[in-house]
C-alpha cells in the first residue's frame, strides 16, 4: 500500500512538473463556431447538435435563431420548394446617410437582397405559399422591398387559391425609408383583406422578435396566430413601454406565453412540432 501511494505521489509530481514546463501560449484555441452558448441556460452546446435539433437548446429548450432557408428546408415535403421575387433589390429612395453601406454589408453577410423569402411548395401534400422573414438582414425591418414581396406573395396565394403562411421576425418599419416603409403596412393589410374575402386560409407564425409596424399590420391578422416559445412580440419594446408608462410591467410581458394568456394568439408550438402542427391545420382548413 505504501509503495502504491508513493508511486501515485511521484506520478502527480511528474504531472505538475510537466504543467510547469508546458508553454500554453502555443496551445490552439477551439475554433470559432464549434460551440454555441445558449442564451437561456448558458450551456455550451456543440453547434452541430444545435443544428440537428432545429437550433433549440437540448438542455432548456430555448429557441435560438434559425435562418429562413433552414426553416423552409425543414417545413416542405421532401425539402423541396420554389423561391419567388428573389431579385427584387433594395434601393435608397431618400438618400438616407450610410443606408447604402448598411445594405451592402447585409447583402454580403446573408447572400440575400433583403430580409425575406417568398416560396411555394407542398406541406402534407397541400399546395401552400410560405413567406419567411430573416432578421439577419437589418433585423428584417420592413422597407419597400420586403413590403412588396409580402404583397406579391399574398396575391399569388389568392390568385392560385392556396393557403398562406407568414413567419414574422422583424424590428418593425425601416426608418431609412420613411413614408415608403410605413406605406407597406396598409399595402400588406389590403392584400390580406382580398385573401380573406376569397375565403382562403392565412396562418401567422410569430417568432422572436416581432415588433413595430410588422406587429401593427399583417403579423397579427391570421385566421390562426401561432408563436414559438419565449418569443417577444409587441409594438414598442418593454423598456420603451415601461419608461413611457412610468410603471413596472407584469412578469413575462410581451412573451408569447403572456400573449396566449391574454388571448392575442391561439397556440404556442415548439419548433420540433412546427411541421406536424402546420400539416394538421392545412389538412383540416387548407381546402
Amino acid at each position: 500500500m505504501d509503495k502504491l501511494l508513493k508511486r501515485r505521489k511521484q506520478e502527480l509530481q511528474s504531472f505538475k512538473d510537466y504543467l510547469g514546463k508546458k508553454d500554453f501560449s502555443k496551445t490552439k484555441e477551439i475554433p470559432e463556431g464549434i460551440y454555441t452558448k445558449c442564451p437561456g441556460c448558458g450551456e455550451l452546446i456543440p453547434t452541430s447538435t444545435l443544428k440537428d435539433n432545429l437550433h433549440v437548446c437540448p438542455q432548456c429548450h430555448h429557441h435560438l435563431f434559425i435562418n429562413s432557408q433552414e426553416r423552409l428546408y425543414e417545413l416542405y415535403d421532401g425539402h423541396q420548394y420554389k423561391e419567388y421575387y428573389r431579385f427584387l433589390d433594395t434601393k435608397d429612395p431618400l438618400s438616407f446617410p450610410e443606408y447604402k453601406d448598411k445594405i451592402d454589408i447585409a447583402k454580403k453577410k446573408t447572400g440575400m437582397n433583403d430580409g425575406i423569402i417568398v416560396s411555394k411548395g407542398n406541406i402534407a401534400k397541400t399546395k401552400v405559399v410560405v413567406i419567411v422573414m430573416d432578421n439577419r438582414f437589418m433585423m428584417a425591418s420592413m422597407g419597400s422591398v420586403i413590403g412588396e414581396k409580402i404583397t406579391r406573395g399574398i396575391e399569388m396565394a389568392t390568385k392560385k387559391k392556396y393557403p398562406l403562411i407568414i413567419f414574422s421576425s422583424s424590428g418593425g418599419a425601416r426608418m431609412q425609408e420613411g413614408i415608403f416603409s410605413l406605406m407597406q403596412m396598409s399595402k400588406t393589410c389590403n392584400a390580406l383583406k382580398r385573401h380573406l374575402d376569397a375565403g382562403l386560409l392565412y396562418i401567422s407564425y410569430l417568432t422572436h422578435p416581432t415588433f413595430g409596424g410588422v406587429t401593427a399590420s399583417f403579423s397579427m391578422l391570421g385566421d390562426i396566430n401561432i408563436a414559438e416559445p419565449g418569443a417577444l412580440v409587441g409594438f414598442a419594446g418593454p423598456r420603451v413601454v415601461e419608461s413611457t408608462m412610468k410603471t413596472a410591467l407584469p412578469e413575462g410581458f410581451q412573451t408569447s406565453e403572456f400573449l396566449l394568456d391574454h388571448g392575442f394568439i391561439d397556440l404556442i408550438v415548439e419548433r420540433s412540432q412546427m411541421r406536424d402542427t402546420l400539416s394538421k391545420l392545412l389538412t383540416i382548413h387548407g381546402g
